[in-house]
């Protein structure tokens, strides 16, 4: 990497620069730009085209990032074409398209994965890319379970690699600001914080056996998970709800975002004791076969709680009406909410002392992906590598919230409540440590 960047940068100002001197108005924009600044630029390679590979798209095509893209990445095949032609609006050159994301990872020229992947592939494919020489943006959730939590952390500290967790909302201003102030005394001392989710999702087909749809590698869609007949549905979003080979539930898909605001507040890291209840409310015999109704308490030291409320199928809005999310922060003096557009400050009575908004168009409970926070959290990736910024969710510090997701589906999966050593995240109850680890298919578990 230091080698080509040297070449590129002898390059732009030696022969390339004295030809910039007489022809540069004659050249496109494009052309130019490829050589102005080529030793900052960044490769990206964007590995999953599904719903969210569209949070990428205005972070990438702004001049003042200063990065190439270089691959689509997707095992199904119209999804690269898809992203490929919406990609197309905002950039004037084609990057490959590939379905292998362990041959865009061998590429040395890659700087940087942006990992939008399914959750199963999340922590094995960076860990892969880590080992590679590459920097990754790694969405929510960073791991599947504990111990890919762990190696995830420890590939990034071995490797000296920059890594971000797509918790976004860690790069909202209102949510900034809002937590400063709570840290500075504004609602006395926080005890508890409330992160809810409550969203309307339908019923879901029950998984039949059915031929690999067109276009699909199967294969490698499964990647780390133990290999199995293609069943209807599953390659696209279902795969969520569709057991625990490839899903962390809805915790993992939403709970992590709120969790993570409520521990920034809260200032805690690993709690001391987990409990959950959990079940399956709607839909009783649909093919969803985990919970769609959760909730979770969290106890930290000095008294402070953290709960979780999140409601997949029941779309009542329990706590803040048309607001599907969101985390409410009780302090001895006031309470904040606050959620991705806004916050509210109250006394002790409930009377609003301070309102603030982000003005934003981040997505709250819709499917899809992209806005003004998921934009500014990888531009602070990609200045952080270029060591012009620091990271505003390190995964060192992400993998802490993430915990409580897995705490949760731990609980959840083994009936039983358990504690927490609240120094290093272990924990001891036998029943609920059979889950710290998930099962791989051969040859495919993560290593460092």
């Amino acid at each position: 990497m230091t080698t080509r960047r040297k070449f590129i940068k002898k390059t732009a100002l030696g022969s390339a620069g004295m030809a910039l001197a007489g022809s540069a108005m004659a050249m496109p924009a494009s052309s130019y730009n490829r050589i102005i600044g080529a030793n900052d630029r960044l490769n990206v390679a964007i590995a999953g085209l599904g719903r969210r590979y569209g949070a990428f798209v205005e972070s990438i095509a702004r001049k003042e990032s200063n990065v190439h893209l270089s691959y689509l990445c997707d095992v199904m095949e119209h999804q690269r074409t898809n992203a490929l032609e919406r990609f197309r609006k905002s950039i004037d050159y084609n990057p490959k398209l590939e379905n292998d994301i362990r041959k865009v990872i061998a590429d040395s020229e890659v700087d940087v994965l942006i990992n939008a992947t399914p959750d199963h592939w999340h922590a094995p494919g960076s860990i892969m890319a880590l080992k590679a020489g590459k920097h990754v943006y790694v969405e929510k959730p960073c791991s599947h379970d504990m111990n890919e939590n762990e190696l995830l952390v420890a590939a990034a500290k071995k490797y000296d690699k920059v890594v971000q967790m797509g918790n976004q909302q860690r790069s909202s201003d209102h949510t900034i600001e809002v937590i400063k102030m709570i840290h500075d005394g504004a609602i006395g001392k926080p005890y508890k914080g409330l992160a809810f989710y409550e969203n309307g999702r339908g019923e879901v087909p029950v998984q039949k056996k059915a031929p690999v749809p067109q276009g699909l590698d199967w294969e490698l869609f499964q990647g780390p998970a133990p290999r199995r007949d293609y069943t209807s549905e599953t390659w696209n979003y279902n795969w969520h709800w569709y057991g625990w080979d490839y899903g962390t539930a809805e915790a993992g898909n939403n709970g992590t975002h709120e969790l993570d605001i409520a521990r920034w507040a809260l200032q805690v890291d690993y709690p001391r004791h987990a409990s959950v209840r959990a079940f399956k409310r709607q839909f009783k015999n649909d093919g969803w076969e985990m919970y769609d109704s959760m909730e979770a308490t969290f106890d930290f030291a000095d008294d402070k709680v953290i709960q979780w409320d999140g409601k997949s199928r029941n779309g009542y809005n329990t706590y803040r009406a048309g607001r599907g999310r969101g985390t409410i922060i009780y302090g001895t003096e006031g309470t904040v909410f606050v959620d991705r557009s806004k916050y509210e400050m109250t006394d002790r009575k409930g009377k609003i002392v301070k309102e603030g908004s982000g003005g934003g168009n981040e997505a709250g409970t819709a499917l899809g992906g992209g806005g003004d926070m998921s934009t500014t959290h990888v531009i602070n990736f990609f200045n952080t590598i270029r060591g012009k910024d620091k990271l505003q969710a390190p995964i060192d510090d992400a993998a802490i919230s993430m915990a409580m997701v897995h705490y949760a589906n731990m609980a959840y999966r083994s009936g039983k409540n358990f504690d927490v050593n609240e120094k290093n995240g272990q924990v001891s109850d036998r029943h609920a440590k059979k889950y710290w680890k998930r099962t791989y298919e051969k040859g495919w578990e993560p290593t460092l």
